[in-house]
């Protein structure tokens, strides 16, 4: 079996269409036991005399294959899920898990990084290489190193029961929005949907060999019915559908229920916390990240409200005017997307529809790397022939000067047994291997877009444009790095509430005029984006800011709260409810269960870390007024931001790196005037 399974062989791209489910453990197995095997070796010369290359270079070999078969398993398995997949993927997360307490606990590896720490080499070392130890010492510290044995043996139990619950409730959340569908066979039913909608709904029923139309909880399909369909009563059964997904509320109570392990994984973090020595989790949380305390984040987020409630108050009050000459006297959740749409259309002129024939794939796709060429200095070509997961995917690579860079892969398109959201997970990292070689970068880069149907080119909506531009910022972040130390090379130990800066700071071309000219095209003709159409854009581009902000807000704030005070006797939903007071206009009907499938915190890492969004959020729109200051295509900037930020990944605390930009530390005002929240905007 050895000789025949993929992942134990050595190769450039992973060999997606060669891996099955029955090589996964086998592979983990065999990778673990080398690896443990090569530790105690290298201990042997490396406890009492380290050096970096015998000591962090042969550790980030080892680390290096480990990736190389894991990476492409969990990719798969958040893409491509199937029942025998996904218990491959999950027999293996224990021992994972129990591996990499192990490391954390291994106080003879501890002891080799603290003596090399301490070593006169280390007074030579770059400051990527000094920042790499300061953090693998945080994190053996941050991983029990200093506790008594008992402890330490909890210390692993609670990681990999973490482990195993965080996949159980993205399981859970995947197989409750696929237990739901609607079909339809009168049209009728779907008056006020846009033809391209229908046309994917029908597209949808056709694959399961179904007259008419198949609605979904795929968010492409609940966004359409959501903000288009003039069936109020269909939009409030949607709705009651995605909002009780993996709950005991809804149509499918009790199936997928996430609230058990909800309840679990608090009681878990708060023990951890604990045994650190921490307060609470939140606390444990920012040991890691850029925020100085607890009370700075809370300062924070509460200061946000105070100064965004007013405005959205004042778009609610609108919203609910607005309904009412409608016919609407009672807005309820479920017609909050609908009359905003309406209210955009009235007050604009614009919808998100309309705009979407100016945003076919292939032209966004040209003027995004066109922004980045000019501003990075980097050139992008699509490569093909390369093994793939899927027949939609592309990839792409990056030169520079004529020189490979690193590659991407796009996976753009929702689809079933796919997981919902979008993300960039780094395929592998720039590093320098232990035979001098330089290993490029590749990154995986995964959206839900609508697909093409109908014969025409998947077309895009403005927030799909968006969306693109961020996980492209994440992914211009770990591919652009200069490191070759794989610790610190792309996003390797940049702080988790710095991590989203250069991604949101992305964002702004998609407003900018002269981003704009680059990325829209009609599909047919290839006719400009009408500069009416565009005055439209800009003026509508802060519509209800003051709403979304709070929203954001509520998110962070439970997030934080919830790992804050967990063991008050509180519920999830009593927390989030006493959030809901402090900073909401919108109140969403008592069976909503937004918590159950609230993946960032529960299965995706951001676990008292919500925050991060508009923390970075604040970074960005700061950085961006420089390219407002000086050329929002200026070549020279441009590479100043490379340089400072992109270049640099995790070797430096993310402050130095921002104000060797920027000249300066951060101000909240630049966030507040782009969102239109500041008396200034006013």
């Amino acid at each position: 079996m050895t000789a025949a399974n993929p992942l134990l062989q050595d190769f450039d791209l992973p060999p997606y269409s060669l891996i099955k489910p029955e090589h996964v453990e086998p592979a983990v197995d065999q990778i673990l036991a080398d690896s443990r095997a090569a530790i105690a070796e290298l201990l042997k010369t490396q406890q009492a005399n380290p050096s970096w290359d015998g000591l962090v270079l042969a550790l980030d070999e080892l680390n290096a294959r480990l990736g190389r078969a894991w990476s492409p398993v969990s990719h798969l398995n958040a893409v491509c899920n199937n029942a025998e997949l996904r218990g491959a993927y999950e027999a293996c997360l224990p021992k994972l898990s129990e591996f990499w307490t192990e490391m954390g606990q291994n106080k003879p590896l501890f002891e080799a990084y603290d003596a090399l720490a301490k070593s006169s080499a280390a007074e030579g070392f770059d400051v990527a290489q000094k920042t790499i130890l300061e953090h693998a010492l945080r994190d053996f510290r941050l991983s029990g190193i200093d506790l008594p044995a008992e402890q330490q043996k909890r210390y692993g139990e609670i990681q990999m029961k973490l482990s195993e619950l965080g996949s159980r409730f993205s399981n859970q959340l995947l197989d409750a929005t696929q237990a739901w569908t609607k079909h339809i066979t009168d049209e009728a039913a779907l008056a006020g949907l846009t033809d391209s909608a229908k046309a994917q709904m029908a597209q949808a029923a056709q694959a399961k060999e179904l007259d008419g139309w198949l609605i979904s909880l795929e968010f492409p399909s609940y966004y359409a019915v959501m903000t288009y369909a003039d069936d109020r009563a269909l939009r409030e059964e949607l709705y009651t559908a995605y909002c009780t997904r993996a709950s005991d509320q809804g149509p499918n109570a009790g199936q997928n229920d996430n609230g058990p392990v909800m309840a679990e994984l608090l009681d878990l973090r708060q023990e951890l916390a604990r045994l650190l020595g921490f307060a609470h989790y939140s606390e444990l949380s920012l040991a890691s990240k850029m925020a100085d305390n607890t009370d700075q984040v809370l300062h924070f987020l509460r200061d946000l409200a105070v100064r965004s409630k007013p405005f959205a108050a004042q778009d609610l009050e609108e919203l609910k005017a607005f309904a009412a000459e409608q016919g609407v006297s009672d807005l309820q959740s479920w017609d909050v997307g609908y009359f905003s749409e309406k209210l955009r259309q009235q007050r604009y002129s614009i919808s998100q529809e309309e705009v979407r024939a100016w945003f076919p794939i292939d032209k966004v796709l040209s003027g995004l790397f066109a922004i980045v060429q000019k501003l990075y200095g980097i050139e992008i070509n699509e490569l093909k022939d390369f093994d793939t997961w899927h027949p939609d995917v592309r990839l792409f690579e990056i030169r520079e000067n004529g020189q490979h860079v690193g590659r991407f892969f796009f996976d753009l398109y929702a689809r079933a047994n796919k997981r919902g959201g979008a993300w960039m997970d780094g395929a592998r990292d720039k590093r320098r291997a232990a035979s001098g070689s330089l290993i490029s970068p590749v990154a995986n880069l995964v959206c839900n877009f609508t697909p093409a149907v109908g014969g025409k080119p998947a077309l895009l909506t403005h927030d799909e444009v968006t969306t693109l531009f961020h996980e492209f910022g994440h992914g211009l972040h770990h591919l652009l790095t200069r490191v070759e130390h794989a610790g610190a090379s792309g996003i390797n130990g940049v702080a988790w509430d710095a991590v989203e800066l250069p991604s949101q700071f992305m964002e702004n071309w998609c407003w900018e005029p002269e981003g704009l000219a680059l990325i829209s095209g009609h599909y047919e003709s290839g006719e400009a984006l009408p500069q009416a159409l565009l005055d439209k854009m800009l003026a509508a581009k802060n519509f209800q800011s003051g709403l979304m902000m709070v929203r954001q807000l509520e998110f962070s704030l439970f997030d934080f709260e919830l790992h804050a005070s967990h063991g008050d006797g509180r519920s999830v939903l009593q927390v989030l409810e006493g959030i809901r007071d402090e900073v909401s206009v919108v109140r969403p009907p008592a069976f909503n269960r937004f918590a159950n499938s609230f993946a960032h915190i529960f299965a995706g890492g951001y676990a008292a870390g919500y925050y991060s969004y508009k923390w970075a959020e604040v970074l960005s729109a700061d950085a961006f007024s420089k390219f407002e200051e000086e050329g929002v295509l200026n070549p020279a900037t441009g590479r100043a931001f490379r340089e400072a930020i992109l270049a640099r990944g995790g070797s430096q605390a993310p402050m130095v790196l921002f104000v060797d930009f920027r000249g300066r530390e951060p101000s909240i005002d630049a966030l507040l005037r782009h969102l239109g929240l500041s008396q200034e905007a006013a």
